[in-house]
């Protein structure tokens, strides 16, 4: 495969994306936390908008990827300028953002920083306010303390033995882009998907997401067997399904 274009930014860093050209609404994918554009999702949805014509970009933030720079420097909000980033440069008309975990917080907060752009949001697994809901209460009291006092805490994960590290400046950033202790204004059509077997983001949360969108026309779907990562074939199927649903309104 060809290496991905760059998207430069202001301070000397580069979102490396794809894009395919097509008709609208676009559609947009927002990663999970280190996750990239290689992903299943990801490519699946490049397929499904070439299949019927649709306009696609998908992307790296900052740190991830094939873009520039260290994971570690990164916080919500500067992914978050990215997202945006590419919504302004690389897209045209109307798009629908569709967001995977820490990226269902993103799409939020790029939603609402150009709402006029979005014609409907897909969240899967979304995980808005990540850091402060399912991060901070991970932490034991000697977790908490290493957090603070040298500024950084490695924790297990399932998709790295050698577990993931959070820095404090992520956790502290992130409280300025908290939107789940409001309504979120935003009226667009909104399509939450979440695995009740999810052991990373309990689905409870994608039903606190419905409740505080002030959009009228929300629909949750819980998938009983469904894990995290939302990635079988029938999970796929079901994210092209609901994309054809909001795409030909």
């Amino acid at each position: 495969m060809n290496s991905p274009e760059m998207l430069p930014c202001g301070d000397g860093e580069a979102i490396a994306y794809r894009r395919v050209s097509g008709a609208p609404p676009g559609i947009v994918f927002l990663a999970g936390l280190r996750s990239d554009m290689t992903g299943t999702k990801a490519t699946y949805l490049d397929a499904y908008c070439r299949g019927r014509g649709r306009a696609y970009v998908r992307f790296d933030y900052f740190g991830h990827g094939a873009s520039s720079g260290d994971f570690l420097d990164g916080t919500i909000g500067r992914w978050a300028e990215d997202a945006i980033a590419v919504l302004d440069e690389l897209t045209e008309g109307p798009q629908l953002l569709v967001g995977s975990s820490m990226g269902g917080w993103i799409m939020l907060l790029a939603a609402l920083a150009r709402s006029e752009r979005i014609k409907a949001l897909v969240g899967i697994a979304a995980a808005p306010d990540a850091t402060e809901d399912l991060l901070l209460p991970r932490l034991d009291a000697a977790q908490r303390h290493e957090l603070l006092t040298s500024g950084s805490v490695t924790l297990p994960s399932e998709y790295d033995p050698a577990g993931y590290t959070y820095r404090l400046r992520l956790i502290e950033e992130g409280k300025h882009h908290l939107v789940m202790r409001a309504p979120i204004a935003l009226d667009r059509p909104v399509r939450l998907l979440h695995g009740m077997r999810d052991a990373s983001v309990p689905w409870q949360t994608s039903l606190r997401l419905a409740e505080q969108l002030t959009s009228r026309d929300v629909a949750l779907t819980l998938v009983k067997d469904g894990d995290h990562r939302l990635s079988t074939e029938a999970d796929l199927a079901r994210l092209g399904a609901t994309l054809d649903e909001l795409a030909g309104r």
